[in-house]
């Protein structure tokens, strides 16, 4: 292994800025969570990408959302192969043992997993198409919804328009899983798919096939 380095300096002083103002203000409350463990209302899956600050947005308080990320906010069909899944295990935990009342999946503009992907599927990225690409063989998940906006000619409009079908995408693959399935048919839980445009500050809800996404 090599030689362990220190953590960044800038990112020691933030935290010790965080543990002498806001932990310090809320000790009473981070120590109840500690205790008693989380009960978050909901669960949202969105992507790594850094410019989506998913707490901020939502002004939601320590220990209120539980949160995935992965690359390009999107689930994998049911598919229990015995091999690691951690989408699928974030999702199983969440409706099975958090008991979550809402899933929602959260996209982007400007997406890069979405861009990959689109380059995969028109041959322009053969280093995604390799066997050994973790990220190729996570964006294939997407290709159906590549097939439904391929033939559109303007590549900004396919590009957002990939992105909101990663989140529709998703939305189905959610009901794929039989424990998801059911909590809706209970109506114990509820899907949600939103899509982000991170430079207006914008959300849009996807409202339905006809619909489509409207702004919140």
């Amino acid at each position: 292994m090599h030689r362990i380095r220190p953590l960044p300096g800038y990112l020691v002083q933030r935290y010790k800025g965080w543990k002498a103002t806001a932990y310090a203000e809320n000790r009473g409350w981070y120590r109840r969570l500690a205790a008693d463990g989380q009960r978050p209302r909901g669960m949202v899956i969105a992507c790594c990408d850094s410019r989506v600050h998913i707490s901020s947005m939502f002004e939601a308080d320590t220990g209120e959302i539980f949160i995935h990320r992965n690359i390009a906010n999107l689930v994998p069909p049911y598919d229990p192969d015995g091999d690691p899944h951690g989408t699928s295990a974030a999702v199983e935990y969440a409706v099975t043992v958090l008991r979550v009342a809402h899933l929602i999946v959260l996209g982007h503009s400007d997406c890069g997993g979405v861009r990959g992907c689109q380059e995969m599927c028109l041959g322009l990225s053969p280093q995604l198409e390799r066997p050994e690409s973790f990220v190729g063989r996570w964006l294939e998940i997407l290709r159906p919804g590549f097939d439904r906006v391929a033939d559109m000619p303007d590549p900004s409009a396919r590009q957002v328009a990939l992105e909101k079908e990663a989140v529709i995408v998703s939305m189905r693959n959610l009901l794929t899983f039989p424990f998801v399935a059911e909590a809706v048919e209970k109506e114990d839980l509820k899907i949600h798919g939103l899509w982000h445009d991170i430079g207006e500050g914008q959300l849009a809800q996807f409202m339905g096939e006809d619909a489509g996404f409207l702004p919140l």
